[in-house]
Parts: C-alpha cells; structure tokens; sequence
C-alpha cells in the first residue's frame, strides 16, 4: 500500500501542475476553462465541484488529467461546441502564438518543477550519485548475460561511443546500453567492445541496469532464502564467506566460479562472523547456488559510493538546470533505444503499476521528490512528441499553421484527435496489461 500511496502522490503533483500550466496560460489570454480534472472521468467522476466557469473534479482512471478549454477539442472529445460561432473566449479565436503558449504550458511547468525540486535538494541534502571512479576501482562483475556481449570481470570502461566516462555511475550504465562502441581497460590493456542490438535485448531482457556492478572485495551475505542450502548450513546475514573448500578468494564473481558446475554437491565453507571464523558444510542445489543474495548493490554499499556535494542555492540552481537539461537529453536517448525493435526496449516500458512496484516499501520524502523531479521531466519529453492526442501533437499543428498560414478543418481536426486517442489508449492498454500480467505471475509463483 505503501508504494500505491507513493505512486498516486507522485502522479497527482505531476499531473496538478502540469494542467495548471495550460490553466494559467489559458487565463493569461482571456480563454475559458470549463474543465480541470485530476485523472480521466470517463463516465462519471469521483468529486466534482463547479467554482465561477470551471468545474473542478478528481477522475476515476488515474491516467492522467485535463483541463478542458472553450473551443478546442480535446481529451473530451466534445465537437458540438465547434459547430457554434466562435466566440471571443475561446481557444480557437485566439492567435496561433497564444495557442501555441497555452498548449506548452504544462511542458514549461513540467520543467520549472524539476528544477525548483533539484535546486532545494540539492542546496539541503545535497546532490547525491554514485560516484563511477570508486566504482571501478577494483573492476566491475557482470551477469553470465554481460560476459556473453563481450565483458569480462575486472573490465574497467574508458569511454563510451568516443567519450570519456561520467563520474555518475546510473549514468554510465544507461549510456552503455545506448552505445555503439565501447573502450574497456582489460588488464592494463585497452579493448573495444561493440554492442549489437540483438545484444541489448539480452541485457534488458534479463538483468537491465543490473547486468553490471561494483567488484566489490569481502562481500557479506545481504539476504538468504528459506529452505535453500546457505539455511541449512546456518550461514546468517552479515557474514563474508572467505574460502571454498580451502580455496580462498577476494571478489564474488570468484566465489561464483569455485561453486559453478557442482550440481547437488556438498561444499566446505569458511565464514567470518562478527570476531570468530566458523567452519560450515553446505550443499548446493541443482543449479549450483546456494541460495542468499550478496551485498552487491549499490544501494546496499552506497556509504562506500555515494558522493555527497553540499551547494550554496546560486551553486544549486545552475546545477538543477543542468541536472534536468541531461535527463531531457536521456529521455531521448532512451526514446530512440525503444524505436529499435531488435533491441526489445519497449518491453520495458512501465505504466504507473510497474512503476509503483520499483518503489521503496517505506516513505522516503527525499526519494520521492527526487523520483518526482525525474518523472517530471520524463512527462515532459512525453508531452513534448508530435503525437494527436499530446501537447506535442497540437503544437505541432499550431506550428505548422503559424508557416502556412493554413488551419486544419473542425472535421479533420476531430479525426486526427480520435486517431491521436486511440493510438495513446492502446499504447496504456498494453502497458498496464503487461504490468497487471507480471503482478499476477509474480504473486501466483510467490505463492506456489
């Protein structure tokens, strides 16, 4: 319920302040607002009250949200108004560059709103990121899935399509999935690596962002499952396993090779434990596990990565621009890694169910907004495409009519919205469906 409540907060800031965009645009050039609506009331609404000309209401389908102008048509859908003589107050009485404003307006706020949120973060916490040269110190561990595209343990990565590395790790590791080349530092040797997209989809389709970490040395048991072989030999979390059957070791990747191809075998363990060293057999199951979890995660280990920089506010704000001018340039990037169908990237995609289900079980305010600011100016990006139906979409039409001089008829107009609609209700439609399908499978197996 926790992340529910999360994801629901989140969306209703977003879409508030988005439609207060167009709102306040709207009154700015005299348009009336019949409508302002938090999620879709398709049918029928959950609250709704009328104050002066505009009825205010909260939505069943949380989707979204409008706000509905005299003379225009949009989400609504409603026509008969256009048959009627345009009047002074509405949308399609007034000039194309007032239209253009309005229909923007939420795009702007989108992007003031990740701004004000870094800048206050970033001037109170502080601006927070892994930091990659730590990360790297020792190498990297990859999945068996990395290895195969062409990794190997202890690869350090120089640059990436020409550029040298960022300091933010989250970065790095979505700009190697968008990259076309790669340098990697392979013991004291230079080596380039190439990602076809057949291999992105491998990555994505198994670990993600995951397929990479830190090579962290000593590591300790994070997690254990029941029931699995690290129970029964009484390993317990925090401890750091030291030797296989008298083989020592320094990294986990290591650790995995000693215990690989030993279906069903028994093995001889030597734990650290708090002061004492401990003696435990164990056996491994069919697939050579164990089964714990290692505290691998730079989540876990974020007091050894996490880089901390305190700004004054006229240090933050340039900071949060810049900040959230990347994230607009990754949210690109990112777009065009899902227009390649051989990398199965759209099977990523999330409606607001996966996304609440990628958040954190406790409220965590800082983590909150920061993941406010980030999806801000990912709704943006959004509103920003060419697509009937978005911001982007009229935008595009009022732009090219402010060239040509030239206005889509109230007919076509109404088509090329129903298209627009269609096209974004279907693209929901199969997005929460994938979502709903794999919180169904996960919950079945979890219980099974």
């Amino acid at each position: 319920m926790i992340q529910v409540a999360q994801i629901i907060f989140i969306l209703s800031v977003l879409v508030i302040l988005h439609e207060f965009g167009h709102y306040i645009a709207a009154k700015i050039f005299k348009v009336r607002v019949e409508k302002f609506y938090l999620f879709m009331d398709a049918g029928f609404s959950l609250i709704k009250k009328k104050i002066g000309e505009t009825e205010w209401g909260i939505g069943w389908l949380p989707i979204g949200g409008y706000v509905k102008l005299s003379g225009m048509i949009d989400e609504s859908m409603d026509t008969e108004q256009m048959k009627q003589p345009a009047q002074p107050w509405e949308f399609r009485s007034k000039p194309a560059w007032q239209r253009l404003i309005i229909m923007l307006g939420g795009i702007f706020v989108n992007i003031v709103l990740a701004i004000t949120i870094y800048t206050i973060m970033f001037s109170t916490v502080g601006q927070k990121y892994i930091a990659t040269d730590v990360v790297q110190k020792n190498g990297l561990s990859f999945s068996q899935v990395g290895k195969d595209v062409g990794f190997k343990n202890g690869d350090k990565i120089v640059s990436v399509d020409g550029e040298l590395v960022q300091n933010k790790f989250n970065r790095l590791i979505i700009d190697v999935l968008l990259s076309d080349k790669l340098i990697v530092n392979r013991d004291g040797q230079n080596k380039e690596i190439t990602l076809s997209d057949e291999d992105k989809a491998k990555i994505l389709g198994a670990e993600g962002k995951n397929f990479m970490a830190s090579r962290i040395e000593g590591f300790k048991i994070d997690s254990i499952l029941p029931k699995s072989g690290a129970f029964n030999a009484g390993l317990k979390v925090n401890d750091q396993i030291i030797s296989v059957d008298n083989k020592e070791f320094k990294y986990f990747d290591e650790f995995s090779e000693l215990i690989s191809n030993k279906p069903n075998d028994s093995i001889a363990l030597k734990v650290q434990r708090e002061n004492q060293i401990v003696n435990l057999k164990a056996k491994l199951d069919k697939n050579s596990k164990l089964g714990f979890l290692p505290g691998l995660s730079l989540t876990t280990n974020k007091e050894k990565f996490e880089v901390v920089n305190k700004l004054s506010f006229s240090s933050a704000l340039p900071q949060a621009m810049k900040e959230s001018w990347e994230l607009l340039v990754y949210n690109v990037k990112q777009f065009k890694l899902i227009l390649k169908p051989k990398t199965q990237a759209y099977k990523q995609v999330k409606s607001p169910i996966g996304i609440a289900r990628m958040l954190p079980d406790e409220w965590n305010w800082e983590f909150i907004w920061s993941f406010t600011a980030l999806f801000s100016i990912g709704l943006a990006f959004m509103n920003l495409l060419p697509i009937p139906g978005l911001d982007g979409g009229h935008a595009l039409f009022t732009i090219v009519e402010m060239i040509t001089g030239k206005t889509l008829n109230e007919k076509t107009a109404g088509y090329v919205q129903t298209f627009g609609m269609i096209i974004l209700l279907s693209l929901m439609a199969l997005t929460f469906g994938k979502d709903i399908y794999q919180l169904v499978m996960d919950k079945f197996f979890a219980n099974h």
